[in-house]
């Protein structure tokens, strides 16, 4: 192969390494995907394989490998990321239209060889992406084999497995009882004609057993299995991560804790004729294969990933109680922007921004953790999806422009999720149209927002609600309008997606879902705009026709207007805003004094 110029040594120098792994097994291309063995969407080190072989730091991403070729098959999110990452590298980006996207397969299937060996670590695919390689290979005459690590071979220093402590979440936010929950998952069990129930989906382990961990960044969750059987359970962690009063807790419930390496030999003995529900999205190749073929196989959704979308009464008290905390948090820190803007003795970086926001939040009461990496981008960042900054390369705030603000927390009683766009320096220096993006922006937010409508539709047929006043303008955004959230668990939580993807039945919206609302408009080179609020679903009566629900906005932090164009915004639409900040002023200004009650009492003056 070609090696640029400038090349990136460390890069190259893997690569090669990886080369010579896969002469010594005879493997003429190999797959790594942005996977671990529970499918996560953020990865504990050990498994951040294609990061560490590419250099690109997305979230989301597949690489392919052969003797003569890389690349690196990403969507429009991360298309400036992945060319400014992999440059020097000999990585070729190969731009694919979402993450959902099959092209990596394709291109294997068109140019490797008939009678070569493709290989992937089966320990890391997904059953259905597995079967989907595997017919296109297998028609070209193309071996796959799923069955050798090439990593462990190539990545020298490769981090062990993590091995932070495990813990409860507890009472009283924990509002449902771990022997509750696994009673629920059997009498699904029960529905589903299942003897036994494997799940290895790390934020369906965490709610059912009432437990959290950190073992991956963001998302209080803990590497491990879990087998369910109408008698008891067996949780397959990590040695020492559970206490031994943490395990003696766990057994007073009827849950054995067994060797996370020893989850394949529970698999395959399970009884000859017994059966086993599984979900086909949510297990690996590899686990699949575990399983005795005398075993009758179910495949459904986890019970759990309903479970834990549909929050009780009590959780929606906690994520509203929540809600009130972090918008305290984010009108200190906007007070302190505000304040270090004016007096301009300070340099304030995009890094500086996560910084303080996370400080700000880190005051209130319940506050873990960050929810994701705050995306803070200004200027022509912002129009970067997925932008993270850092010290090298941060921009500085100073001058004109638009900044964008995506953060988030964790917290004891909910997870949160904001976005927020502000102008900064002379505000008469805002251009029409950036008015009028902001205000395109603002109206979608306003109209899925408002929506009512039936009770079980499928969460993607909401997504051209949400679309209709940017499309009418002739424009759109390349990312879903909204993904469902977790209750002091990951910020992305299904099966709800309020998206451009297939509305299938397990997507139906039902009382209780926390989604986010978040439609975009993004200018290269110029500016990016996207607000962003939670939204609960919520009963919204019966008029003969079925039962309707509403969205309840639960975000509590202003919404800038002196981007707005007003010529743009209907009555109704001016009405919702206002109505919106009297909410925000109603539930903050009591937790709050001095110059950041003054700041909330300005940003939700009502518009006229």
């Amino acid at each position: 192969m070609d090696i640029p110029l400038s090349a990136n040594p460390v890069i190259v120098n893997r690569l090669t390494t990886l080369r010579e792994a896969m002469k010594h097994e005879n493997i003429h291309a190999l797959l790594v995907p942005s996977s671990d063995p529970h499918l996560s969407e953020y990865l504990p080190e050990r498994w951040k394989s294609r990061e560490w072989l590419s250099g690109f730091t997305g979230s989301m991403g597949t690489l392919v490998v052969t003797m003569d070729h890389a690349l690196l098959f990403a969507d429009s999110r991360y298309w400036q990321q992945a060319e400014r990452e992999l440059t020097g590298t000999g990585i070729t980006l190969f731009k694919i239209k979402s993450g959902a996207s099959q092209e990596h397969v394709d291109w294997l299937a068109n140019n490797v060889a008939a009678g070569s060996t493709v290989a992937v670590d089966g320990a890391v695919i997904g059953l259905g992406a597995a079967r989907a390689l595997e017919t296109a290979l297998s028609a070209k005459a193309i071996k796959l084999r799923t069955d050798c690590d090439v990593m462990e071979a190539a990545w020298r220093g490769r981090p062990s497995l993590p091995q932070a402590a495990v813990y409860a979440h507890v009472g009283p936010h924990a509002t449902i009882a771990r022997a509750d929950k696994l009673a629920a998952t059997r009498a699904a069990m029960v529905a589903a004609q299942a003897d036994w129930h494997f799940i290895s989906t790390l934020d369906d382990i965490g709610y059912l057993f009432n437990l959290r961990g950190s073992d991956v960044n963001f998302n209080p969750v803990f590497v491990a299995h879990a087998l369910i059987s109408h008698a008891d359970a067996t949780l397959f962690v990590i040695a020492d991560k559970i206490s031994v009063a943490l395990e003696a807790e766990l057994k007073a419930d009827g849950v054995n804790v067994a060797a996370y390496e020893t989850v394949a030999s529970a698999l395959a003995k399970l009884p000859a004729a017994s059966t086993l529900l599984i979900d086909p999205r949510r297990i690996t190749h590899r686990t699949r294969e575990a399983v005795s073929a005398t075993v009758h196989v179910i495949e459904a959704v986890n019970p759990t990933t309903f479970a834990k979308s549909r929050k009780t009464d009590a959780e929606r008290d906690y994520v509203r109680r929540t809600m009130e905390q972090d918008g305290v948090a984010m009108a200190e820190f906007y007070v302190w922007f505000e304040s270090a803007q004016a007096r301009g003795r300070e340099k304030i970086t995009e890094v500086t921004i996560d910084e303080k926001l996370t400080e700000a939040r880190s005051r209130r009461v319940g506050f873990v953790s960050r929810s994701f990496a705050t995306i803070a981008g200004f200027k022509a960042n912002g129009a970067l999806n997925h932008y993270r900054a850092d010290a090298a390369t941060a921009a500085v705030i100073e001058g004109d422009g638009l900044l964008l603000i995506d953060s988030g927390g964790q917290y004891l009683g909910g997870t949160t999720d904001i976005t927020r766009v502000w102008p900064i320096g002379n505000p008469a220096h805002i251009t029409a149209e950036q008015k009028r993006d902001y205000t395109l922006v603002l109206k979608g937010t306003i109209a899925l927002s408002s929506a009512r409508f039936p009770k079980g539709v499928k969460s993607p047929y909401l997504d051209a609600i949400a679309r209709a006043p940017i499309w009418a303008a002739g424009f759109d955004y390349g990312h879903g309008t909204g993904h469902g959230v977790g209750y002091f668990m990951n910020v992305h939580e299904g099966p709800q997606t309020i998206s451009q993807n297939m509305p299938e039945p397990h997507t139906a919206m039902e009382e209780g879902m926390i989604t986010s609302i978040e439609p975009g408009l993004y200018r290269d080179g110029k500016w990016g705009i996207r607000i962003e609020n939670l939204v609960l679903n919520v009963p919204a009566g019966n008029e003969g026709f079925g039962d309707f629900l509403k969205f309840e906005t639960l975000t509590l932090c202003p919404i800038d207007t002196h981007l707005i164009d007003m010529a743009l915004m209907r009555p109704d639409e001016t009405a919702w805003l206002n109505a919106y900040h009297a909410e925000v002023a109603r539930r903050l200004l009591p937790l709050v004094s001095g110059d950041v009650k003054a700041w909330i009492e300005t940003r939700t003056k009502p518009l006229v």
